[in-house]
């Protein structure tokens, strides 16, 4: 890539981590006052904050091997704060043009999955290789470089209440923003592999199952979350993990024989197939042999090791730091269900930053195909993006599923269960509340991902918001649409 641009892959500079200040708040003001450059990527962004059983792997058909871009739906109206929608438009200026969408060719087969006929004596972490680097394209002229930035979807206004869509329809009142519908050809191959995956190589569910997997429609919901992944097997990366979460999640935590007796120990079995046991030549084999036990510990171990085959060392760090995030919030649930405690509202809401999310948007450069570096991710300002927008999309799961987990058996923890126990609310009242909590956890993360492109204008820095912004409303929209799982209680 030419200059001016630092390339995607290219280690950050000190100066773009110095532009979010020491606690994550410096202005770029302040820091071409201070004597440090500006990077000469993209203009300064004037963002007022808002107010307020083993098989061969098989080579993958030849049809939606090649994908095309999905075409750019209609420009809608312009958003609610230029901020945002500069955001979602992505770096604009001299030398970002590949900064953008991925070239979307594919490669002639899956890469080679991890052998899983037997444990090995002691599992090594496979060679991570260079993810790729995009191509430089020439610099364009100004002009042409606004035209192009200008072409690709601004955000949208709210969708109106009780909006219908093709399948499914908003919660009346639920901040959110439309998506495009996802390129149905990604839909159906990323579902064919992820069945092949999940049934065959791992066998994470067995034939009873099936149903539940096919209604879980992940094919759908992770190509709506990533739609800049420049290849089928980038966003298969982000879907297996997602489909291991919820083994685990319904094996150990829920629906198939899940408990909180125990859970601790087998949360941390299972965590290690994500971070591997350090240990001695004499014990190695028998906590090799653990990791091929059950379906949550082989389907973690597998899509870990794909990971790994695109994520660069330090997104592999962050997502197991995430993992043990997720986790520990997992921990906090089973104790109050083993003490029959609910909670108060803000520990409830503690909790939940834990047990959410995060997990998925934080892989979202690797899905990408480029890495925002660990000094920039580690800002105090982008970790609160980020754990914003967990927050908030895990209170729209606590909404969307409310009716779905009150017809489960035992008590269930959801904000409005909690909102309604606490405060003494009906039940009616305390969901309309839960919907205000989202809106105001939608609100502060826009709001804090304007500030933050604001204050460090590095294109690396406004793609990943970008990215971290699309997975909030592709997991909208799947929630939105995925009638199979989740109907809205009749309060309206």
């Amino acid at each position: 890539m030419p200059e001016p641009g630092p390339s995607p892959m290219q280690s950050s500079l000190p100066a773009a981590a110095a532009r979010f200040g020491a606690h994550g708040h410096g202005r770029g003001a302040d820091a071409t006052a201070a004597g440090r450059p500006r990077l000469p990527a993209v203009p300064g962004l004037p963002f007022p904050p808002r107010p307020q059983a083993p098989h061969t792997p098989e080579t993958p058909q030849a049809a939606p091997a090649d994908l095309p871009s999905p075409s750019a739906p209609p420009v809608p109206e312009r958003g609610h704060g230029e901020a945002l929608e500069r955001i979602m438009a992505g770096p604009s200026g001299l030398g970002t043009a590949s900064l953008h969408f991925a070239p979307r060719a594919e490669p002639a087969a899956p890469p080679a999955r991890p052998d899983a006929a037997a444990a090995p004596a002691a599992p090594t972490q496979p060679t991570q290789p260079t993810p790729p680097v995009l191509p430089a394209r020439p610099v364009l002229p100004s002009a042409l470089a606004r035209a192009a930035a200008s072409a690709l979807p601004e955000l949208p206004h709210p969708a109106p209440a009780g909006a219908a869509t093709a399948e499914g329809r908003p919660i009346p009142g639920l901040y959110h923003h439309p998506v495009p519908e996802p390129d149905p050809v990604r839909v159906a191959e990323v579902s064919r592999r992820i069945k092949r995956w999940a049934v065959d190589e791992v066998e994470a569910y067995p034939p009873e199952w099936e149903d539940q997997f096919d209604g879980f429609s992940v094919g759908r919901y992770m190509v709506a979350c990533h739609p800049d992944a420049p290849t089928i097997e980038h966003l298969m990366v982000a879907t297996r993990l997602m489909v291991a979460e919820n083994v685990l999640d319904d094996c150990y935590c829920e629906d198939h024989g899940g408990s909180p007796v125990g859970l601790g120990g087998r949360l941390l079995l299972a965590h290690t197939a994500l971070d591997p046991v350090h240990t001695t030549d004499e014990y190695a084999p028998a906590w090799a042999e653990t990791l091929l036990s059950d379906a949550p510990r082989r389907s973690y171990r597998s899509a870990m090791q794909y990971f790994l085959q695109l994520a660069t060392p330090s997104q592999a760090d962050r997502y197991r730091h995430d993992m043990a995030r997720l986790h520990m919030g997992y921990l906090a649930e089973a104790a109050w269900a083993q003490t029959d405690y609910v909670p108060q509202v803000a520990e409830y809401l503690a909790m939940r930053q834990f047990n959410n999310f995060r997990p998925c948007p934080t892989i979202t450069d690797t899905v990408g195909g480029y890495e925002l570096p660990a000094d920039l991710h580690a800002q105090p300002a982008m970790q609160r993006v980020i754990a914003l927008a967990g927050n908030a999309t895990t209170i729209a799961n606590d909404l969307y599923s409310y009716t779905k987990e009150l017809n489960s058996p035992g008590k269930h923890l959801n904000l409005p269960v909690v909102i309604a126990e606490r405060e003494g609310l009906s039940a009616k009242e305390a969901y309309l509340k839960a919907v205000e909590v989202h809106n105001d956890l939608m609100h502060a993360f826009e709001t804090a991902a304007a500030e933050l492109a604001a204050s460090c204008p590095d294109p690396r820095v406004l793609r990943f918001l970008k990215g971290v912004a699309t997975w909030v409303d592709g997991n909208h929209y799947w929630h939105m649409t995925n009638t199979y799982r989740y109907s809205l209680p009749d309060f309206w």
